[in-house]
């Protein structure tokens, strides 16, 4: 079970990066009715995969590998869940900018969108890949005891 819940966990993890990729290749196209619907169907993936990511995360913590104790004297998982907030935190500001599309695209207008806000919502998705990435690296650090602070 350690095995399939590892590759659950690391597999939501890919897709999220796909989705996240997905989300500013969408962006740098100019914005159409059914490139708004599909930015908001795949930000809402990304919710949903982000809290499979905490929900198989957090049992494999507690139940499927070492155990909570070992984890908490791991400065790189201590790094990784202050990476995973922030990221949470970062993703609020185009979420809801998605969301504020709802009242245009349902009178069938494309949503408007600057240039200014373009940059800002693609700053913000390469800022969140960055903060992913460096994650994968606090992964790998902690499945080789780097940063352990022993009890």
């Amino acid at each position: 079970m350690n095995a399939f819940a590892a590759f659950l966990h690391h597999l939501c993890f890919v897709f999220i990066m796909i989705i996240l990729s997905a989300e500013m290749i969408l962006l740098k196209q100019p914005l159409t009715l059914a490139s708004a619907r599909k930015i908001q169907r795949i930000d809402a993936i990304y919710g949903a995969l982000a809290g499979l990511v905490l929900i198989i995360g957090g049992l494999r913590v507690m139940y499927f590998e070492k155990g909570a104790a070992y984890y908490m004297h791991s400065v790189p998982f201590i790094a990784k869940m202050i990476l995973f907030v922030l990221v949470g935190l970062i993703s609020i500001r185009p979420t809801l900018t998605f969301l504020k599309w709802n009242r245009s695209l349902k009178a069938g207008i494309v949503p408007e969108l600057d240039d200014a806000q373009n940059r800002t919502l693609r700053l913000t998705i390469h800022v969140e890949l960055t903060l992913l990435a460096l994650m994968i690296l606090c992964a790998a650090m902690m499945a080789k005891g780097i940063g352990f602070i022993g009890e």
